[in-house]
């Protein structure tokens, strides 16, 4: 067993020992691209696992050791992990717990300290925590972040999002049921054989990646009428993750709407925008600055590649890249307003009314003041300047009922079928001869 070491705080290092002998759990946001990002993070040479576990249990162990005034995302997070350990499926002094950090003032900063206070809740304090930032927040002798796995990590961000947005505009009309999750996972399969044996790195080999994925959607067979678009945004966790925002997309689907779901690049490059923007505000060194500006440049540069690959497809819609989104905010929000999503979530909303998708479930997570001030808080506004929005805030909290939840957005569907019917019985009228 390895040798446990403490830094000079007394925080429980994870050692170079434990890289050999230790599993490392991730508990799952997104389904496609953390499958991406744990496969590369085993090709670096850690022995890691996904969390894809559901139930009742892991909001059982998030309240007994989360305190109740924490946000709903870390009750579930820490809950998953907690849930993990204590499963009997791994040993427990052979595990470490990762999770991410990004350096500001809310939840992906503050969860790896009420984990570690949580394990020792439940006695479960030897086992290590992997804080995975770019801030230097926390370092671990056994776990490093090299400009190789940054560099992959980056593209599976984009391979993520373009198998989220191709499969979400394929599923809801194909002709035979699970040819969409098919091609998902034969583009997973040859995405990690490349990552595997080293390819698919480059910018060229992505491109190429990026045509071959669209063309295996494209050979989908898909029929039917267009559905009603449905947009999802909100906090990042209970915007994208199964459990918890109750598998609100495969809910949409049920109810025979297309989901419309923003992709993960957007806040990657506004997290990277923020520590810019705060030179400029707060003051700081240039370099940083100057570092922050490339590193966001190598970014958006793969973020274009890929909207062009969309249009150029002539079968799926794209999205806008992130300075288009970022323009739609001017007037609402300003760029110190950043805290959480801040005002990329706002952003995300007038980006889907402006592109022909009015109708938005904003998922609140309970505690989670910036996301009620920039969601909730923003929604009057939006409705006052474009009438015709149709935008639902949906909470998602231990006490809300999954029944709820899904009766407000079924309203919110029977309005968009509403406005949907008007809209075309208007276009129909005004094709009308005239005196009929």
């Amino acid at each position: 067993m390895a040798k446990l070491e403490y830094d000079k705080t007394g925080r429980l290092l994870f050692t170079k020992e434990m890289k050999e002998e230790y599993t490392l759990l991730v508990p799952q946001m997104l389904p496609m691209h953390f499958a991406l990002l744990v496969r590369i993070m085993q090709t670096e040479g850690y022995k890691v696992e996904m969390l894809n576990t559901s139930g009742k249990s892991i909001l059982d162990y998030g309240q007994k050791y989360v305190h109740n005034d924490a946000c709903f995302p870390a009750i579930l997070v820490i809950g998953q992990l907690i849930d993990a350990v204590k499963s009997g499926r791994y040993d427990p002094h052979k595990v470490a717990l990762v999770i991410t950090q990004t350096g500001g003032g809310c939840r992906a900063s503050n969860y790896i300290h009420m984990l570690r206070k949580a394990l020792e809740k439940a006695d479960l304090a030897y086992v290590p925590v992997i804080s995975v930032n770019l801030s230097g927040l926390e370092h671990n002798p056994g776990f490093k972040l090299s400009l190789g796995f940054i560099r992959k990590a980056v593209f599976a961000v984009f391979y993520g999002d373009l198998l989220m947005n191709v499969s979400n505009q394929v599923r809801p009309y194909e002709v035979n049921p699970g040819d969409t999750d098919r091609a998902i996972e034969d583009c997973m399969d040859f995405l990690l054989s490349e990552m595997n044996e080293g390819r698919g790195m480059s910018h060229k080999t992505m491109i190429a990646n990026f045509e071959r994925i669209i063309d295996r959607f494209k050979s989908i067979p898909v029929a039917g009428e267009q559905k009603v678009r449905v947009g999802v945004v909100g906090e990042i966790y209970v915007k994208y993750s199964p459990l918890g925002n109750n598998n609100l997309e495969q809910f949409l689907l049920s109810e025979g709407a297309e989901p419309v779901v923003p992709g993960l690049a957007d806040f990657v490059i506004f997290k990277i925008y923020n520590r810019d923007v705060d030179v400029d505000i707060y003051g700081g060194k240039w370099i940083k600055q100057a570092v922050c500006r490339v590193f966001a440049g190598y970014i958006k540069k793969k973020q274009r590649a890929m909207i062009d690959t969309l249009k150029r497809s002539g079968r799926f819609r794209a999205p806008g890249d992130f300075d288009e989104l970022h323009s739609y905010i001017k007037g609402y929000l300003g760029d110190g307003n950043k805290m959480g999503e801040g005002w990329l979530l706002t952003a995300e909303m007038l980006e889907l009314i402006h592109t022909g998708v009015p109708n938005i479930v904003c998922t609140q997570p309970f505690g989670c003041l910036p996301n009620h001030i920039v969601g909730k808080g923003m929604i009057r506004k939006l409705k006052d300047d474009y009438p015709w929005s149709n935008i639902v805030a949906i909470d998602y909290d231990p006490g809300a009922t999954k029944i709820n939840q899904e009766n407000r957005i079924k309203l919110m569907l029977a309005n968009a079928r509403g406005l949907q019917k008007q809209h075309e019985e208007e276009a129909a009228r005004e094709g009308e001869p005239a005196g009929v």
